[in-house]
C-alpha cells in the first residue's frame, strides 16, 4: 500500500470507508476492507446515501417562502414553523435556508412620499417620536404615497394604528386631492367606532393643513400631529409600511392594467392585516392584536 493511505489506518470508520470508496478504483475490495480492518457491512453502511432528517421541514420552509412571495426570513419563517408545531432553533431555519440557496428580500430603506404644496398653518409635533402604545385608537398615523402604473399616477392614503399595525382605512385617487384624505379619515372614523382623543401623526402636506381635514379632527376629538419639515422619522411607523408594501410587493409586480393594480392592492392590504405577522407585534397579525386588545 502506498505510504499515504496507510496514515488513514488509525482513522475512524467513516473516514476509512471514504478511503475505501475512493481507491476502489485502484485495489480490490477485499484487500482494502482487510488493510483497514473494516467489516463489508460497515463499509457499505457508511457509504450508503444519508437521508436528510430535515427533508420535512425544508419543504414546509419552501413553503412558507414562496407563499409569502419570498418575504419571510428565517426568524418569521421560525416563527411559524413554531405555529404549526414544529420545534425548531432559529439558527437551524437559517442553515437550512441557505442549504436551500433562499434568502428573504432585502428592503430598501428609500420611501417616496408626496407633500404638496405649503399653504395652511402646520400645528406643533406632539408625537416627538414617541410610538410607543398601550392600546388601540390611542395613536394613528398617516400619509399619501404615489405610484406609476401604466403610465399614470396614482396616490394611495392611508391611515395605520401604531398599536396594532393595522391599516384602518384607505382610499385611492388618481389625484392627491383633499377628497382622497377626506374620505380616508372618515372611514378610518366610521370603522372604528368613533374613538375619541386620538393622536394622529402626519407630515406637514397641504391636505392635513386643510380646514376642512382639521375642522373634521376637532369635531372627532382628536389631537392633530406634524412631523417637522423634513423629518421622515417623525412619520416613521407609516413611511415603514410604504416601504413594506413596495418591496412585498409592488416592486415585485408587473401590472397590465390600473385595475389590475387596485385589484391587488387590496389583496396585499388584506394580507398584511390578516394574515402578515410581525416580531414587532410579536409574531401576531394586527387583526390579532386588535381582536386581543378589544376582548382584553
Amino acid at each position: 500500500m502506498p505510504k499515504k493511505i496507510g496514515d488513514l489506518s488509525s482513522s475512524s470508520q467513516r473516514e476509512k470507508s471514504e478511503a475505501i470508496k475512493e481507491l476502489r478504483s485502484v485495489y480490490k475490495l477485499d484487500r482494502l476492507l482487510k488493510y483497514f480492518d473494516l467489516k463489508r457491512s460497515t463499509f457499505y453502511e457508511n457509504i450508503k446515501p444519508k437521508k436528510d432528517k430535515y427533508i420535512e421541514i425544508k419543504q414546509k420552509i419552501l413553503e412558507i417562502y414562496n407563499k409569502s412571495n419570498k418575504r419571510k426570513g428565517y426568524r418569521w419563517i421560525t416563527s411559524d414553523l413554531h405555529k404549526s408545531g414544529v420545534q425548531i432553533n432559529h439558527k437551524t431555519v437559517l442553515r437550512l435556508m441557505q442549504q436551500l440557496g433562499i434568502k428573504s428580500i432585502v428592503r430598501s430603506k428609500k420611501y417616496n412620499s408626496y407633500s404638496g404644496a405649503t399653504s395652511g398653518i402646520a400645528v406643533e409635533n406632539i408625537l416627538q417620536r414617541n410610538f410607543s402604545t398601550t392600546s388601540i385608537n390611542q395613536k394613528w398615523t398617516t400619509d399619501v404615497t404615489e405610484f406609476k402604473v401604466c403610465g399614470k399616477k396614482i396616490y394611495l392614503s392611508g391611515i395605520m394604528d401604531m398599536h396594532s399595525k393595522e391599516i384602518i382605512a384607505h382610499t385611492v385617487s388618481f389625484s392627491p386631492n383633499m377628497k382622497l384624505i377626506m374620505n380616508m379619515i372618515k372611514l378610518a372614523y366610521k370603522k372604528t367606532g368613533n374613538p375619541k382623543n386620538v393622536i394622529i401623526q402626519s407630515d406637514q402636506g397641504w391636505q392635513y393643513r386643510h380646514i376642512s381635514y382639521k375642522y373634521f379632527l376637532k369635531k372627532k376629538h382628536a389631537i392633530q400631529s406634524m412631523s417637522r419639515k423634513g423629518n421622515c422619522l417623525d412619520n416613521a411607523v407609516i413611511e415603514n409600511f410604504w416601504g413594506i408594501l413596495k418591496t412585498e410587493w409592488f416592486y415585485l409586480n408587473d401590472f397590465d392594467s390600473v385595475d389590475k393594480f387596485l385589484e391587488e392592492l387590496e389583496s396585499y392590504i388584506h394580507y398584511f392585516n390578516y394574515e402578515r405577522d410581525s416580531s414587532v407585534l410579536n409574531y401576531r397579525t394586527p387583526i390579532e392584536v386588535r381582536m386581543k386588545n378589544m376582548v382584553a
